[in-house]
């Protein structure tokens, strides 16, 4: 199967590899999760894919329907729900533990998260303008974005500005993915990755965490592992 897991970013430490030097490492909680629904590309939904619960939660933070659906697993409501689509037929049961064994062997992670909200930004903060001169003459515009005038739609006749302009508005707590963190570490005891990098998300958030899709792995670099 393609390796995929829910899990939680529990924080970040570091870890010393072969050579004695500092790696940097995310630590991700990952499962353990239930396959709750199997798709195959014969049956009404058209593809290959598994789908996983994980958080089991009591039955007040979730709803009928999505109780249904992870009672026909065998299991209690989930709080999280997640999809991994397969290249072939899936080899998983419903009702399945997936745990990070599944990531044995594999080099390169991504990880999907939801960024930190920073609420309401300027420009500065928010697209990392250079704001006005700072020197005699400049008051109280010193972070500010500037004349608009020149983006606006129809310049002369309109002030509406064009879309896409960059301007002070709501920054973060959007989907965020970074790719092709080297997988240094994986506790089977514990259910946990320990991932290179920072990765998206406070501590305690949902992430999700695959088999990188664009890393591209030379052989000799395996042979030395």
């Amino acid at each position: 199967m393609t390796p995929a897991l829910l899990g939680k970013k529990i924080g970040m430490t570091r870890v010393y590899d072969e050579k004695g030097a500092i790696v940097p490492v995310t630590v991700v909680q990952a499962g353990p999760c239930t396959v709750t629904q199997v798709k195959s590309l014969e049956g009404k939904d058209g593809y290959n894919a598994i789908q996983f619960g994980f958080d089991e939660c009591k039955a007040k933070f979730s709803t009928q329907p999505l109780m249904g659906h992870a009672a026909k697993a065998g299991v209690g409501p989930q709080r999280h729900f997640a999809e991994a689509r397969q290249n072939g037929a899936p080899v998983q049961e419903l009702g399945a533990t997936l745990t990070v064994n599944i990531f044995e062997g594999v080099v390169f992670v991504d990880v999907i998260g939801t960024s930190k909200g920073k609420g309401f930004a300027g420009v500065m903060k928010r697209h990392h303008f250079g704001g006005q001169c700072a020197s005699h003459g400049t008051e109280r515009k010193h972070r500010s974005p500037g004349s608009i005038a020149s983006r606006a739609t129809w310049r002369g006749q309109s002030g509406k500005p064009k879309k896409g302009v960059r301007m002070a508005g709501h920054m973060g707590a959007e989907q965020v993915t970074t790719r092709n963190h080297p997988l240094v570490r994986i506790d089977l005891e514990n259910n946990l990755l320990l991932i290179k990098g920072a990765v998206p998300g406070p501590n305690g958030g949902l992430v999700y965490v695959r088999k990188s899709k664009t890393a591209r792995i030379r052989v000799a670099d395996v042979k030395k592992k």
